[in-house]
């Protein structure tokens, strides 16, 4: 209680206002899923390659929230693209393996949606899997996937 009393009145009531705005602008984009960040993806890499963090595997079938860059997509609408790290220029269907980033996140959206261009950062909600899967349509491979997903701009 002390250290709020030392604070200039100017300041307190400044607070006070911050707060009030952050509530009346009603729940953030993550709402109640649970925030995950590239770096929490591995905790490893041994002789059989990358290790799953413990967060990761805990968060597996759960809402996230994942901020990133959405590579270059396939084709401008798609019900799918890639979440990275960094922004990239590549087309991860047009390189091969040795040349895309290992810390990649699928993103599988609910309906099929005009994407944005590549560098742009946005956020991603949806329920998470972790573990091999082949999508049967594209075949592609992925370890990681946010599914049932909405995207916004960051």
């Amino acid at each position: 209680m002390r250290a709020v009393a030392s604070v200039p009145r100017l300041t307190r009531r400044r607070a006070l206002l911050g707060a009030a705005c952050v509530l009346a602008a009603g729940p953030s984009f993550a709402g109640e899923s649970a925030a995950l960040t590239f770096e929490q993806l591995y905790e490893s890499y041994g002789v059989r390659g990358l290790v799953f963090s413990a967060v990761l595997r805990n968060l597996s079938g759960h809402d996230v929230a994942m901020r990133g860059y959405m590579a270059p997509p396939l084709k401008p609408e798609s019900h799918f693209f890639v979440l990275t790290r960094e922004p990239v220029a590549l087309c991860p269907f047009c390189q091969s393996d040795a040349e895309w980033p290992s810390d990649i996140v699928v993103v599988y959206l609910k309906a099929a949606s005009p994407l944005i261009s590549a560098g742009e950062a946005v956020s991603v909600r949806g329920r998470l899997e972790v573990g091999s899967w082949t999508d049967a349509e594209t075949g592609f491979v992925s370890q990681i996937r946010i599914v049932d997903a909405v995207f916004r701009r960051a």
